[in-house]
């Protein structure tokens, strides 16, 4: 399995760069870290790969928005989704902005 993600600041029609992203993997007894990083300025980040299971993605978005002197509602955005295939790539694409956000499975 491979995975990335994309984070686009719907605010300002551009990627948000510099956006902390922790990854999580389910062990069944709890959440242990399975990775993290920082969008890049293309607002992209690939994030190791694992086994099929139960993964969270933990977005710093309060922290983007006030490192830009915005106020916003979530002080972060966290994406559980299921891992059914190793041999696939799974895209969790984020769209953000201060009071909304969106996701979707990418290719």
């Amino acid at each position: 399995m491979t995975l990335s993600t994309h984070v686009l600041d719907a605010t300002s029609g551009r990627p948000a760069a510099g956006v902390q992203v922790t990854l999580e993997q389910d062990t069944g007894t709890g959440w242990t870290p399975a990775g993290q990083g920082q969008t890049g300025p293309d607002g992209r980040l690939r994030l190791p790969g694992g086994e099929p299971g139960i993964y969270r993605i933990t977005f710093g978005s309060g922290e983007y928005f006030r490192a830009q002197g915005t106020a916003s509602f979530y002080p972060e955005v966290t994406i559980t989704f299921q891992v059914s295939a190793a041999d696939e790539h799974y895209h969790v694409p984020l769209l953000l902005s201060p009071f909304a956000y969106s996701t979707y499975r990418g290719s």
